[in-house]
């Protein structure tokens, strides 16, 4: 018979079960509750990111941040609440009247008192939050949940009663009693919330968790599902991601991941992590070129530089050097790039001045140089730039020299004036 099991075995006519190639990277079915390829962002760099240790945007700071971030295509920006002080209200004033396309939110505590502060910014929608973990009830506000149940009632009928969005979301939601976490959702998505919100305050869940969390969610409420997630122990990428495939349908993120302690979900992770999962879906959604100037703009107004191994932007991403991987790469830049730099205006570098070089990598470049050597040459000069290396790195600018050097040398004819480049001493 023939046919194929559902781990992808294929079987012959003679019945001997024959293993077929799949790509890992591939889904093997559908989760029907799925969002992977159909979510929102909102970006809180000026939120979320104003608690970065190292944040303090200006007025005209946060105009060129909303203005970057808007013409990148995030869906939402979400602002510091105006209550927080005088000139963040100005602010989240001044950016509503932007005419931006991204819609503006701003995030507040669940108070009368904020609300109606909130409501007359212009904003198009309000981020409702209070604590339901025992830690802050306890520790922080001091309410028990028929107070906040109360209390979140009171202000969602306030906020819609102005024709705009509001979110309602518990905070610490991981380390808050499910039974209560759940009735308290249930209870606002009857009052008519756009979304309600889940947040990994601390940054304690893992993806296993968060995808039970949101399952569960998705059959309590009709409502979207918004999803915040800190990153103090390195999941808000892939927490995000279980997020999108049990059924939400909004990711907090903010550029560079900058906020409270490690920050939350990074902007760039999250859309270099989805792009693996739907490509032509993220292309179309958002401009990728952007996302570097939108880093550099931040990283500038907050005074860091963009790490090194920064998904996408970051100088080593598309950087290759051992000399196996550099042969691939000329041949076929997916076998070792799950990314496309092109995509996000972004170029590859295959480093070719160090011992792990290879002879493929250095043809490249010899080519690149529009200089003629054969195959053996470019091996001996190859063998060349490894014995230098071995004493200290050399720079493309070095290389480029020696290669300059030796091609010279070849064409004068002369084997004196190649020896002479081959055995030349390194220099200190």
């Amino acid at each position: 018979m023939n046919g194929t099991t559902s781990n992808g075995v294929k079987i012959a006519n003679s019945g001997v079960q024959v293993q077929t190639q799949i790509n890992p990277y591939t889904p093997r079915y559908a989760d029907l509750l799925s969002r992977v390829n159909n979510f929102s962002i909102i970006e809180s760099t000026l939120r979320e990111g104003e608690q970065f240790a190292n944040a303090f945007f200006d007025t005209a700071t946060k105009i060129e941040i909303a203005k970057a971030l808007d013409d990148f295509g995030v869906e939402y920006i979400e602002l510091t609440s105006p209550a927080a002080s005088e000139q963040s209200r100005q602010d989240c004033i001044a950016i509503c009247q932007l005419g931006l396309k991204a819609k503006i939110l701003t995030h507040i505590r669940c108070h009368m008192d904020d609300a109606k502060i909130a409501v007359e910014t212009g904003v198009d929608g309000v981020d409702v939050v209070i604590g339901t973990s025992s830690y802050l009830r306890e520790f922080s506000h001091g309410k028990d949940m028929a107070y906040i149940s109360a209390k979140a009632t009171e202000v969602i009928n306030f906020v819609k009663s102005k024709g705009i969005e509001v979110r309602f979301s518990s905070e610490d939601s991981f380390r808050s009693d499910l039974v209560d976490l759940l009735s308290l959702y249930r209870q606002v998505d009857t009052l008519g919330v756009n979304r309600v919100g889940i947040a990994d305050t601390v940054g304690c869940a893992n993806p296993r968790q968060v995808y039970e969390l949101v399952r569960t969610l998705r059959g309590v409420v009709s409502c979207d599902i918004e999803c915040h997630f800190h990153n103090d122990t390195g999941c808000a990428i892939a927490n995000s991601f279980a997020a999108l495939e049990a059924g939400a349908t909004h990711i907090d993120t903010s550029v560079l991941g900058i906020g409270e302690r490690n920050g939350i979900t990074p902007l760039g992770g999250l859309v270099a992590r989805m792009y693996t999962a739907d490509k032509d879906y993220i292309k179309s959604k958002y401009k990728l070129d952007k996302i570097r100037d939108v880093e550099n703009l931040v990283a500038n107004a907050v005074g860091i530089e963009v790490p090194f191994n920064n998904y996408i932007t970051g100088y080593c991403a598309f950087t290759h050097k051992a000399g196996i991987h550099a042969k691939a790469i000329l041949n076929n830049p997916s076998t070792y790039e799950i990314l496309k730099p092109e995509d996000f205006g972004m170029t590859r570098y295959v480093s070719i001045g160090h011992r792990l070089t290879g002879w493929n990598a250095v043809k490249n470049r010899v080519e690149q140089l529009d200089l003629t050597l054969t195959d053996d040459q470019i091996k001996q000069i190859t063998s060349k730039i490894k014995k230098l290396a071995d004493i200290r790195p050399q720079s493309m600018e070095d290389v480029d020299t020696l290669l300059r050097d030796f091609h010279h040398a070849v064409i004068s004819g002369d084997p004196s004036h190649v020896e002479n480049v081959l055995s030349t001493p390194a220099v200190n």
